[in-house]
């Protein structure tokens, strides 16, 4: 997709706040423990290469992504940390990581035999280092039992020329809540994966459950390497139901301007499908963004902050526009703020998610290249 450039809408990444709330998680581990942080998603929405470089500073020793792609823009970046593919990669894509050192998740016999099946063809390359998924009760990926994950140890045993065992994971479902159900699922979850470890003849190199939850809430389970995604960010895992023990800095903001302002008179519709009439002369001003760039059509009746004040949408949002009512003339290029701060009011990605219906991971991966990053 192109990269917006000649365009007045912008995003605007934050980089202390990244390197606040990375180095304040890395500072809380225990000794031994490594973060690894989580850039999938183009770092949900931030930018992997400038996240991953930013959280390389703060103190994590690797990153995590979800497809192979997005670890391999990180080695053509130059980062030769470990990466760890939390995704399903194809079999056939298996001599890719292993040529370039990254590391991939074991979901199943079926995915190793076949793994196995197309490295035997590369005798000369480098093993794969695989992570063995456990399913203690996501149910999305992974050894549901402690034979299916024998079976899989034996037949990675038997060609350990080809792949290396380097770590074992799990993900809880629901660290991020401390109502009795899910606190109760929780401690399931980790009675599963206990039986899993001990079942294991020796541990691996990496054992991880942790994601930005689980490391918040309940470090005890860390292991010794965390999974630190959205946290690092700056947004609470748990949206506005627990408290993180140190502060959280947003690290997104989302900025245009205004390219067109104009005085309607009472009765005039505006937008598609006529939803919004003006009930006086009204000062509508049109903004250069729309739900193409991941500013959704379910914010049709929420606001932004002109001048430091919140101004409402009319209308509906459109693929590459939408406008807003105005308590008075602003001139063209004055700057709007749809997340992030304006004076002394704030529009967060949380009241985002809220209005959409969602969680405000969602909203921050909606962004597309259309809107350049501005990093400062």
């Amino acid at each position: 997709m192109i990269t917006g450039v000649h365009r007045n809408a912008k995003l605007v990444i934050n980089k202390q706040a990244l390197y606040h709330n990375i180095n304040s998680e890395s500072s809380r581990l225990d000794a031994g423990t490594e973060l690894f942080m989580v850039v999938k998603a183009d770092g949900y929405g931030h930018g992997a290469v400038q996240v991953a470089k930013v959280a390389k500073a703060a103190g994590a020793t690797g990153f995590c992504v979800a497809i192979l792609d997005e670890a391999l823009e990180l080695r053509e970046a130059g980062l030769m940390e470990p990466i760890l593919v939390l995704g399903v990669i194809r079999p056939k894509d298996a001599l890719i990581a292993a040529t370039y050192n990254i590391s991939t998740t074991l979901p199943s016999n079926e995915w190793l035999q076949a793994t196995v099946a197309e490295l035997a063809h590369h005798p000369d390359a480098s093993k794969l280092n695989v992570h063995i998924a456990l399913d203690t009760g996501m149910g999305r990926i992974g050894f549901q039992t402690v034979a299916s994950m024998k079976t899989a140890l034996a037949l990675a045993a038997s060609n350990e020329q080809l792949i290396n065992i380097e770590g074992v994971f799990t993900h809880f479902s629901t660290a991020d809540s401390n109502q009795i159900e899910a606190t109760n699922y929780f401690h399931t979850q980790v009675g599963r994966f206990n039986q899993f470890m001990a079942a294991l003849p020796t541990r691996p190199r990496y054992v991880h459950v942790s994601n930005s939850a689980t490391s918040l809430w309940h470090q005890e389970c860390n292991g010794n390497m965390i999974r630190f995604g959205v946290a690092g960010y700056g947004l609470n895992p748990s949206g506005t139901e627990v408290k993180p023990p140190y502060e959280l800095q947003p690290a997104l903001s989302l900025e245009t301007e205004v390219v067109h302002c104009k005085l309607v008179p009472a009765g005039r519709s505006i937008g598609y499908g006529a939803t919004y009439t003006t009930t006086k002369d009204e000062w509508i001003a049109t903004l250069p963004i729309g739900y193409a760039d991941g500013y959704v059509r379910a914010l049709h009746d929420f606001h932004v902050l002109v001048d430091g004040q919140f101004c409402p949408i009319v209308g509906r949002i459109c693929m590459d526009q939408f406008m807003i009512k105005l308590p008075k003339q602003v001139g063209i290029g004055t700057k709007v703020t749809l997340i992030g701060k304006n004076g002394q009011n704030e529009i967060s990605l949380e009241s985002i998610a809220e209005k959409c219906g969602t969680i405000h991971y969602e909203v921050a991966c909606l962004f597309q290249n259309r809107l350049p990053r501005v990093y400062i």
